[in-house]
Order: structure tokens, then sequence, then C-alpha cells
């Protein structure tokens, strides 16, 4: 940390000097121009791009499959808008992966390719996406999905099942974005500006949106149960569908907690959701007394169902404590 003394020029305008270490490693000298972004009781200072597009490169050459998938990936969630991916030779398998990767992200595709080359780029404006709705969107697909599962088990239906594994792509796709615009408020206090959400926001909202991936992970994993299960009795169907009411009801009231504009009743609603939790926990108890009744291999994935429940109600937990965080005064 450096300490510089704030001066007094002309009578009225105050001055402060530029460490010069800081000043060349950024390219910042006579007669460049800086942006100052109030924070709070801070003022940051960066220097004026003059433009905010990002390219990044990658030699592939050695990155086949799924690593190559993920590192696209990597590369788009880090904030690059244009990625070109390089090798000796692209292969089919590379470019199949790289498809496979664009098809996973919003707003991206293949811009180019050549022999020894793939160019692929993000033709979204950053600063036109919402982290907010990116999140109340990706609740509307979870929470669906939770719903399905429950139905796809209760009914014995193998479409809806299938409906719901097929919808987790959608939240992936969704939760890429919430990531992506979140390091964008890391990296620069423009981003955080045009968005007109603070990075501590942000911050509570990207750790929400993986509460809600997790749920709808817990959707397919239950539905990829109901293909091997065939119908279930009454009364285990019916104690099912009542804990997945109180896990749902703990997730939107989590959410209306999170997006509370009053802290009052942001805090009211994390309180209650928290509260939720600790009901379901008896329960579940209550259930799996039930199902030791049954068949045990019946009894052993219905438990397996029981335990998404009961975890997808800790997810809303979760998001309860963070609403509650982003609520309570801040120094």
């Amino acid at each position: 940390m450096e300490t510089r003394k704030v001066q007094v020029t002309g009578g009225s305008t105050y001055t402060v000097s530029l460490p010069k270490e800081w000043a060349t490693a950024n390219g910042v000298d006579a007669g460049s121009t800086v942006e100052f972004y109030p924070e709070d009781g801070a003022l940051l200072l960066t220097p004026r791009r003059e433009s905010s597009h990002q390219e990044g490169t990658m030699d592939v050459t050695d990155i086949t499959d799924e690593q190559l998938t993920r590192a696209v990936m990597t590369m788009y969630v880090s904030g690059f808008d244009l990625i070109r991916l390089t090798a000796d030779r692209v292969t089919t398998d590379q470019r199949r992966a790289i498809r496979d990767a664009t098809q996973n992200l919003v707003g991206v595709e293949v811009l180019s390719e050549t022999t020894d080359s793939v160019v692929i780029q993000d033709l979204l404006d950053s600063a036109e996406l919402s982290i907010v709705n990116a999140v109340s969107r990706m609740r509307l697909i979870a929470e669906s999905m939770l719903e399905d599962a429950v139905t796809a088990i209760v009914e014995n239906d193998d479409d809806i099942a299938h409906d719901v594994i097929q919808r987790d792509d959608d939240v992936d796709r969704l939760f890429l974005v919430v990531s992506r615009i979140f390091r964008a408020t890391l990296r620069s206090p423009t981003a955080a500006e045009s968005l007109g959400v603070t990075r501590e926001d942000c911050f509570d909202y990207h750790s929400s949106a993986r509460q809600l991936e997790r749920v709808a992970d817990h959707a397919v994993k239950m539905s990829k149960i109901a293909l091997k299960l065939a119908e279930i009795p009454g009364p285990v169907a019916d104690a099912l569908h009542a804990l997945y009411e109180d896990a749902d009801d703990v997730i939107r009231t989590s959410m209306d907690a999170l997006d509370a504009d009053d802290s009052d009743h942001a805090t009211e609603f994390g309180h209650e959701a928290r509260q939720m939790v600790r009901e379901i926990d008896e329960h579940t108890r209550q259930i799996d007394d039930r199902l030791r009744e049954l068949d045990p291999v019946e009894a052993q994935s219905l438990g397996l169902i029981v335990d998404s429940l009961s975890r997808c109600a800790d997810y809303g937990g979760n998001i309860a404590e963070t609403a509650l965080q982003k609520a309570a005064p801040r120094p």
C-alpha cells in the first residue's frame, strides 16, 4: 500500500499524485484519461480503455473431448468476447467438442474455421445482460423441473422425466451467464456500474444461482430414478408430494427474500425459510420410517428421492442465509 497527501490547487480543486510504478504498468502518462467510480465510501480509479472487447487465444493441440469443451467454457466465463483456438491441425473430434461447447453457451457462435484454428465469438453485449433477470429465469426453470420430477415419480410418467433431464441444459447455460457477469464485475468497476447492481449484490446472486443449479441437478437425479421405478404405493406418493411442497415453499420463500427491496421483508422471509428447513428434517425422518416397510430395492430408490428433496430444501435454506446477509446493515 502507498499513501498520498491530498493537495489543493487553484484554491478549489483537490489533487493527488499517482504512483509512477502503477502508472507505467498500466500505460498511464501525461495527458492520459483515467476514470473514477464512487462505491460507498471508496473511490475506484482505473485507466480508460478504448475498448472493453476482450480477445483470448489458446493452444489446444493436446486437448480433446470434455477437456476442450471445459476449456472453452472457462474462457467464456472468464470474460473473453472472442476466443481463438489454435493447433497444428484442428481435428474433427476437436471441432465437434468446440461445437458442443458453443451450444452450451448463450449467444456464442463459431465465427470462422481454418485448418489450424477455430474462432468463436460472443455476440451478446455483456452490458445489456442482467444478473437479476438471469437468476430469476434460473429460479423459474429449476422450480418447474423439481415439480415435474416429482410428478414423473408419482404418476410414473417417463415423458415428463425425459423433459426434466433435457431442461437441465437451460439452467447450466444461465448459470454460466451469471458466472460471466459476476467475474466481469470483479475485474472492472465499469461492469458493475453498467449493471446497476453493487458487486456485493452480484456475489449474492451468483451464490444463489449456484444453489438453484444444484436444485436442478437433483431434479435430474430424481427423474433418472423415476425412469427405473414402477408405480409406487399411494401413501408413499402422497408423502413424497407433501415433502416436495415443503421443499418448494423453502425455495420460493428464500428467493422472495433475496429479491425483496425492503430489508425488513427480506429478513422476515429469510427467517421464515430457515424455520421451514428445520421442520422438513422431522418430516423427512417420518418418510424414511415408512420406507422401511417396502421392498428393499424400491425403498433404496425412494430413499434417494427423499434425500434429494431434503437437499433441495437445504439449498433453499442457503439462499435464505444469503438473503439475510444481503439485507443486513453494511459497515
